[in-house]
């Protein structure tokens, strides 16, 4: 689809050449297009007052395949429209409670499937490679995205001291933060439905200073992708009570392999020290205080040894 008005653009081209039920149905989706989208065929029908049938050739004679193309649309067009309680009420509605592991889990699963599907491979390697060459890397992802942007953060400062993920409590602070991005740095910028604006215009404010753009996203549509040379397409799920982000974080996985791979040795180097840094403060042993101060004893107690030797 050419955008995500593309569905009522094709509804207003062909209005005046449709039937009379195809008329109702058009009335019914331009008005109520949030709530079309999670409907059947047959569920449409019988609300709008046509047979299933009609449904679907109203779908063919806006040049879609059949009824789930149409769909698809319908999605593409209330990506980014729906609210919160909204996502609430269509859950409930389409799911009961002894379906959600398994609802949950399955849709998951699919949006793994389709976002490997659809990645665009070139564009991984050219992430790669240009996170590698950056002079500074800055990270920014808004609300329930701020997670993955985190994740991200923690991962690359183990092979990256230029890591830099800003905090974003007001949009006024992420442009203090990036106030010395130039053309040699690189910002990854994490959006999802709903788009985060301060997201956005963190993106156009490197762009402006020639600095490189990544995107993590969900369409080629994305508002993100305005300002990025770069982007990374994962699936997530736009009608869930929460924001379904499994995709998103295994494509960001992915681009953290990759790039130990490449850096394997500053990689190595760094995690033999942390795990002797660990070991020393007990960083993974038992937290108990008495524990740790019996062990600190036997750690003073053999370098005591060590000194009488």
């Amino acid at each position: 689809m050419a955008n995500t008005n593309d569905l009522l653009n094709r509804i207003n081209k062909k209005y005046s050449s449709m039937s009379k039920g195809q008329k109702l149905l058009a009335t019914y989706i331009t008005d109520n297009y949030d709530k079309a989208v999670f409907l059947t065929a047959a569920k449409m029908g019988d609300i709008v007052g046509v047979s299933e049938s009609t449904v679907v050739r109203f779908a063919m004679c806006l040049d879609y395949k059949g009824y789930p193309e149409f769909q698809k649309a319908l999605e593409e067009l209330v990506r980014n429209k729906l609210n919160s309680v909204q996502r609430m009420e269509v859950t409930y509605g389409r799911i009961s409670q002894s379906e959600i592991l398994e609802n949950v889990l399955q849709s998951d699963a699919d949006k793994l499937k389709t976002t490997l599907e659809k990645i665009d491979h070139n564009a991984f390697e050219l992430a790669v490679d240009t996170i590698l060459t950056a002079r500074n890397i800055y990270i920014v992802g808004i609300r329930s995205c701020a997670p993955l942007a985190s994740f991200l953060s923690f991962y690359l400062n183990l092979m990256f001291d230029n890591v830099r993920l800003l905090h974003t409590n007001s949009s006024s602070e992420i442009f203090e933060q990036m106030v010395r991005i130039g053309e040699e740095d690189v910002i990854i910028g994490i959006s999802f439905p709903r788009y985060s604006m301060r997201t956005l215009k963190a993106l156009e404010f490197a762009n402006n200073r020639s600095a490189k753009v990544i995107t993590i996203t969900d369409s080629i549509h994305s508002p993100m992708n305005l300002y990025s040379s770069c982007n990374l397409i994962a699936d997530s799920d736009m009608a869930s009570i929460v924001d379904s982000l499994v995709a998103p974080l295994s494509v960001i996985n992915a681009l953290i392999v990759a790039l130990c791979m490449k850096k394997q040795k500053e990689v190595a180097k760094t995690l033999t020290t942390l795990e002797e840094i660990w070991d020393e403060y007990q960083v993974y042993e038992n937290d108990e205080i008495d524990v740790i101060d019996d062990s600190i004893k036997i750690h003073y107690a053999k370098l005591e040894e060590m000194d009488h030797e």
